[in-house]
């Protein structure tokens, strides 16, 4: 399932997004530099309760926000990892695991440590304003 989206309508499509993934809580997002994962991935934290502290987790590699509920949600960037041994060694996998949602860009970095049921969101670029989004569930 698929659709093309202009940025200013970026929340709808979260909540889009929301709703059609239902009781699913890991994603990998998969898109160029640039295309909009991260700023993507903000506006459904913020939709799911989140206030504070959004930013890209570039740097950090995982980012844990908090939810209004007190619940926490895992932003993480595999970008600048090699692989899975990489992944493993920076607590990836305890993200995955934990039950919480898990927002993960750039998943080829470490395939191997995606269980089966994860689900793959492609955010491409169309134009600068405009934004095709992709779920593999």
């Amino acid at each position: 399932m698929e659709f093309n989206y202009k940025l200013t309508e970026i929340s709808n499509t979260a909540k889009w997004f929301l709703d059609k993934v239902g009781t699913s809580k890991c994603f990998a997002f998969h898109g160029e530099m640039g295309a909009g994962k991260t700023t993507f991935i903000n506006t459904v934290c913020m939709l799911l309760g989140v206030r504070n502290g959004l930013s890209s987790p570039t740097f950090s590699i995982i980012n844990e926000y908090v939810q209004d509920s007190g619940k926490s949600i895992y932003h993480i960037d595999l970008y600048r990892l090699k692989d899975e041994v990489e992944a493993i060694a920076a607590g990836v996998e305890d993200c995955l695991y934990s039950g919480n949602y898990c927002f993960v860009e750039w998943p080829e970095k470490a395939p191997g440590i995606f269980s089966s049921d994860i689900i793959h969101v492609y955010i491409n670029t169309i134009d600068s304003d405009t934004r095709n989004i992709k779920l593999k569930l």
